[in-house]
């Protein structure tokens, strides 16, 4: 890749880490200091950012239509600048209700790049799980660092500017992607009739349409697995690692040596999506996590840690395999669109499963979350048996 298609990966990539991050900055500086400010309990404010997680779901389809109808660089130009100036005017927000219109305003720009970004990851290359994987790191590091990074600015420099310094540091970036642009001429449109998905015959449409089932059947299932896994995992270490997890402190350290780690399963799997049949690898995939979720159920101490690290080892390395599949699949026109189809069955499903957490956990613990789960996995590994057996590295064109 020519020096400024790395430059505008790298963008690309920080853009995933931003979308993230943004997105869970609220959670942070609401538990460490508004609380206190505003005087309101933590579960009084967290409701106040549903309307930026329902926003951060729906915007996806408009963005990826805008994308694919305009122009996909434009539209990430957008997402840098506009998430970064919502984010700013969180940090203004003197009642519960400013912050909540702006946490939408954030969810609305941060449902931008998704559809948009992922499509630009693989725009005009033959082998993409490499490029998704990586970009899936930085998505997975944003998640990783956002309390690590909240909590600092908020120890430093208080919770207003643990919103204002990452948004100006996101418009600086979205306005360094658009000098990129500029100096490399991309074209402002970029819907392609010709590109890295014609170098391989075209499946059937019924073909496609399986696939496409199969992609959004095993997206909405994997979204239960990492929502409950990412969102519960911190409290399974403080009811389970027992002296190992001593304090609010500890038990946090863990849960980011366990994300970072199994953050970069993606590239293994990314490589192998590139160089093996994905049914094989996809399968493979959900099937560990079936086996090491309901290994979980029953496990304390150290050995839940290292169960833990490996069941989120095969949930983060299952997140490109879908992508990879779009990418192939999907025409460069309707890419974003497809994109977005994605990504809001994702988010959706993401959304409803806190409440079915906390219910399970209210009435069968862990115990009974855990092997829910690993049945959830037994799906997605007999709904990829369903994928095309030479559906193979080689990329794949859809019908004209």
């Amino acid at each position: 890749m020519e020096q400024p298609g790395r430059l505008r990966f790298l963008a690309l990539n920080i853009g995933h880490f931003l979308d993230h991050l943004f997105m869970l900055i609220f959670a942070t500086a609401a538990a460490l200091a508004l609380v206190r400010e505003w005087g309101m309990s933590y579960g009084e404010l967290v409701p106040y950012a549903t309307p930026g997680f329902i926003a951060f779901g729906v915007g996806a389809i408009p963005a990826g239509w805008l994308a694919d109808k305009w122009s996909r660089e434009g539209m990430i130009v957008v997402f840098f600048v506009g998430i970064g100036a919502a984010a700013i005017l969180a940090g203004f927000a003197d009642t519960p209700l400013e912050m909540a219109a702006c946490l939408t305003l954030v969810g609305l720009f941060a449902a931008i790049y998704h559809p948009v970004g992922l499509a630009l990851v693989v725009q005009g290359r033959e082998r993409t799980g490499i490029p998704l994987a990586v970009n899936g790191i930085f998505g997975n590091m944003g998640v990783a660092c956002a309390a690590l990074i909240t909590g600092l600015l908020v120890d430093v420099a208080g919770w207003r500017q643990a919103f204002i310094v990452p948004g100006i540091f996101s418009i600086v970036a979205g306005l360094w992607y658009l000098q990129l642009v500029r100096r490399a001429a991309v074209p402002t449109v970029v819907v392609k009739k010709s590109g890295a998905a014609s170098v391989a015959p075209a499946l059937p449409r019924a073909t496609l349409l399986r696939i496409f089932a199969i992609v959004l059947i095993t997206t909405g299932i994997g979204g239960l697995v990492f929502q409950s896994t990412t969102f519960a995992l911190p409290k399974v270490f403080d009811e389970r690692l027992g002296d190992l997890a001593g304090s609010a402190t500890a038990v946090g350290g863990y849960a980011f040596l366990v994300f970072t780690v199994a953050a970069f399963a993606q590239l293994l799997v990314g490589w192998l999506v590139d160089n093996y049949p994905v049914r094989r690898v996809f399968a493979s995939v959900a099937l560990l996590q079936a086996v090491f979720l309901l290994a979980m159920t029953q496990l304390s101490g150290i050995a839940a840690l290292l169960v833990a690290i490996a069941f989120m080892l095969a949930v983060f390395g299952q997140i490109p395999i879908n992508d990879v599949l779009v990418g192939r699949v999907a025409k460069s026109e309707w890419r974003a669109r497809a994109y977005a189809l994605r990504y809001i069955v994702t988010f959706s499903v993401m959304a409803s499963s806190v409440p079915l957490i906390g219910w399970i956990h209210g009435r069968w613990g862990f115990d009974g979350l855990f092997p829910l789960l690993s049945l959830a996995a037994l799906l997605i590994f007999f709904a990829t048996l369903r994928l095309p057996a030479g559906f193979g590295p080689r990329a794949v064109a859809a019908p004209a």
